[in-house]
């Protein structure tokens, strides 16, 4: 894929308020998700995979569940997430940007 400028990326609706852009080799898959609908309430629906997820709080706040755990996170934390472990976010502030890492790539998200 080479070099991708955010400047020139065509942006995924993933949902109201939320969208993604991605890049990929072969074996790993970097996500750039925006979600401008908080803050929120409740968590986002727990969800599992089978990747390992590795993730970066580039911008806003949330809390991070994993498993029973809530670890309050902001810019510059990261989190890990295990294969088929149930995760989720809560948004605390308007606007968060997170930098989602997967091994391996998720084709699903893949058009």
């Amino acid at each position: 894929m080479g070099a991708i400028k955010e400047s020139n990326v065509v942006y995924e609706s993933i949902g109201e308020g939320r969208t993604r852009y991605l890049a990929h080799t072969d074996h790993l898959m970097m996500a750039v998700i925006d979600f401008n609908d908080g803050p929120t309430d409740a968590p986002d629906p727990p969800h599992a995979h089978p990747h390992e997820q590795v993730s970066y709080v580039a911008t806003g706040e949330i809390i991070f569940y994993l498993n029973s755990e809530e670890t309050k996170l902001g810019p510059g934390d990261i989190f890990t997430v295990p294969p088929n472990v149930p995760h989720s976010v809560r948004l605390l502030t308007q606007h968060v940007r997170l930098v989602d890492t997967f091994h391996p790539i998720r084709d699903e998200f893949i058009k």
